[in-house]
């Protein structure tokens, strides 16, 4: 019997490192599921530094994040097991910025 994504779901992983000691980690998911019904899995993700952790809020990827420059991230949000806009996160508030 198939397990559901959700249930399938790693555990936290590094997902990105930044300059200044900065990780990224995919933290919790969520199952999402295409028009045709495939499923997959869509990741939200936490800054680290110095022993303190600031949530990316609202914010669900299938992809991996990319270093725009030593203070920002790219990633496209993901609805649907789709990509849907490209947003921009700063590395020392979380805040996520569509581009």
């Amino acid at each position: 019997e198939a397990k559901s994504p959700a249930a399938e779901a790693p555990k936290d992983s590094l997902a990105l490192t930044a300059p200044g000691g900065v990780e990224v980690w995919y933290i919790g998911a969520r199952a999402g599921r295409d028009s045709t019904g495939t499923t997959c899995i869509e990741r939200a993700m936490e800054i680290r530094r110095d022993g303190t952790t600031t949530l990316i809020p609202l914010l669900y990827t299938g992809e991996a994040p990319t270093l725009a420059n030593d203070s920002t991230l790219r990633t496209n949000l993901w609805l649907n097991c789709r990509p849907m806009r490209r947003y921009e996160v700063n590395l020392r508030t979380g805040r996520p910025v569509p581009k």
